[in-house]
């Protein structure tokens, strides 16, 4: 089988070392019938130990040569390949196949896109059992960052409003052919039980963030214009001077709860 050439365009950098692979498979701990799903397998890393310890695997590729490498290697009662963009695809339609267990989400995600992947990955939340990353170290900083912090923002509060996420390792650029020009991290995410989502209007609430952090250098009130006035912020106890990246994830789900 001819070697593969890494694409910029699918952001293509593959995990080569062994004890990293362990250790994110150790992380995943698969039961034999678990449902798991890796998106982008490329060259199978994590693809055969997660088959040594899976009856089935489910894959997203969107690369169709590494798609006709799985075939080759893989039999379809192993492997069920997905073919397409993993932004686009129905994550949800795999659910029954978790038989109630919800989906254990794995991968390598290209960088290039991985903030709104995991966006749209938080819309299959209520399918999921849990997640486990590799991406940018930039971004796990951005994930679980505390609020008052320059990495707080947009994809901290949407994505800790929905889910308890755990930074697990550091991965250096040399654990990658190619090596990456940034260092990596794994990250496990857990969907908060429903109890826990107190938003009662998520288009909203998701709305106001992305209004909240469009300029971070502006105050609350300027960003929030037409949304909150001055008397709403006093209402609420919240500073309309204040800046969007000092207000914590209850903050904003008070203030969207307050809007009429």
């Amino acid at each position: 089988m001819s070697a593969h050439v890494a694409r910029k365009r699918f952001g293509q950098n593959f995990l080569i070392d062994r004890q990293v692979i362990a250790d994110i498979v150790n992380a995943v701990a698969p039961k034999r019938d678990d449902c798991v799903v890796e998106i982008g397998p490329g060259l199978g890393a994590l693809t055969g130990p997660l088959l040594a310890r899976l009856d089935h695997l489910h894959v997203v590729e969107i690369d169709r040569d590494i798609v006709a490498r799985l075939k080759k290697l893989y039999s379809p009662d192993q492997l069920s390949i997905h073919e397409g963009d993993a932004l686009a695809f129905d994550f949800a339609a795999l659910a029954p196949a978790a038989s109630g267990g919800g989906l254990h989400i794995v991968g390598n995600l290209p960088y290039n896109i991985s903030t709104p992947l995991l966006f749209h990955l938080a819309g299959f939340a209520g399918q999921v059992a849990d997640m486990h990353f590799m991406l940018q170290k930039e971004v796990v900083e951005r994930l679980v960052a505390e609020p008052g912090t320059s990495d707080f923002g947009r994809l901290s509060v949407m994505l800790q409003y929905r889910f308890v996420m755990d930074w697990l390792l550091d991965v250096p650029p040399e654990c990658f052919a190619p090596p990456p020009k940034v260092d990596s991290a794994v990250v496990r995410l857990i969907p908060r039980p429903p109890e826990e989502l107190a938003v009662r209007d998520e288009a909203r609430f998701a709305a106001l963030v992305l209004a909240a952090f469009a300029q971070r250098r502006k105050m609350l009130r300027n960003n929030l214009k037409g949304i909150l006035d001055d008397a709403g912020f006093e209402q609420l106890g919240i500073a309309p001077t204040a800046r969007a990246e000092t207000l914590s994830v209850e903050d904003y789900i008070r203030i969207a709860n307050a809007l009429p």
